[in-house]
């Protein structure tokens, strides 16, 4: 039963950011809601400047209304789905804050780090102090082992940098045409996997549900892009996923399935180390999409190669939870 629901959200939750997606993008040109392209970045990309943002708002309302009706009429709501949906939507709504300064104003910056780190804390610590009352556990599983770690209260900490971390982590692989989209959908389709392992059906749904999503806004996303999600949806997605992680006690195991998000954050931190200490830059440009970008690669064989590489790291998520 519970995989015929699965695979009926994540079918639904496609289908209506299909239908959403051609009525909203002409909206969003009216609106003059474009995107601004940075100075620095690669000069291919100066053609895609005043392209439509903000389409993240139409992945959040697919999965917040596929979400409310099976949780509605199928499973019964939980607290489980409550914190997915706050963190998603939370972050979510902190990104089109971002969004829509950077386009009233005219510029690549939007909310202050200051502003965006105060709205991501808040975020985290209502829901770790919602997770805490609920009772529940503070053990982090050792991936493929049979070890655990119990962190008592530095589990907030770590809620707080899983929360922060992915959101950005995940905000900084939205660089070219498709590849959150693809990495996006890849890493929500293996936790709904795992979390229908363990036997967790509200989050495998939340999971399937915005796999679903987010697969519907790459038809739009695919390179040539006619929008992008914006910060609106990088963030969503990013808070998203270390929510399902943590809800679903697959913590660490974070790091392998999101490994490409890893990579994304990893280069920029090397960048800048490198340049402050050294005054050389390790890349071309980071993140590290862009150095492959500037070496020659075409934008579709960046995407595609980065998107082999998170299914070849959710396959291996998968077998380490499942089968070591």
């Amino acid at each position: 039963m519970v995989v015929s629901i699965i695979f009926i959200a994540l079918v639904t939750a496609f289908i209506l950011t299909v239908i959403l997606s051609p009525i909203s993008i002409p909206v969003l040109k009216r609106l003059k809601f474009g995107q601004s392209i940075r100075e620095e970045g690669p000069k291919s990309h100066m053609k895609k400047g005043g392209t439509p943002t903000m389409g993240g708002v139409m992945v959040l309302l697919s999965i917040l209304f596929t979400t409310l009706v099976i949780q509605g009429f199928v499973l019964e709501w939980s607290t489980e789905t409550f914190l997915l949906l706050l963190v998603t939507i939370g972050f979510g709504f902190l990104g089109f804050l971002d969004d829509f300064i950077k386009i009233t104003k005219k510029r690549n910056l939007g909310l202050t780090s200051k502003q965006k780190l105060a709205g991501q804390l808040i975020i985290a610590l209502i829901f770790f102090l919602v997770l805490n009352d609920s009772q529940f556990s503070t053990d982090v599983a050792v991936p493929g082992t049979t070890m655990s770690i119990d962190f008592g209260w530095f589990y907030l900490l770590l809620t707080i940098v899983m929360l922060v971390g992915s959101s950005n982590a995940v905000n900084l692989t939205d660089g070219l045409d498709g590849l959150l989209a693809g990495t996006g959908a890849i890493a929500f389709g293996a936790f709904a996997v795992l979390a229908w392992n363990v036997e967790m059906g509200n989050a495998a749904v939340f999971a399937a549900t915005t796999a679903g999503a987010v697969l519907g806004f790459l038809v739009f996303n695919a390179h040539p892009a006619k929008v992008f999600m914006g910060d609106t949806g990088s963030l969503a997605l990013g808070g998203g996923l270390a929510a399902l992680a943590i809800i679903t006690k697959l913590e660490l195991l974070l790091i392998i399935i999101g490994a490409v998000f890893v990579l994304e954050t990893v280069s920029v931190i090397l960048q800048v180390l490198s340049f402050k200490l050294k005054g050389t830059r390790i890349f071309k440009m980071s993140p590290i999409h862009h150095h492959f970008e500037l070496s020659g690669w075409s934008e579709w064989r960046v995407v595609v190669t980065f998107w082999v590489a998170a299914a070849v790291c959710a396959v291996l998520g998968i077998y380490i939870e499942v089968w070591v």
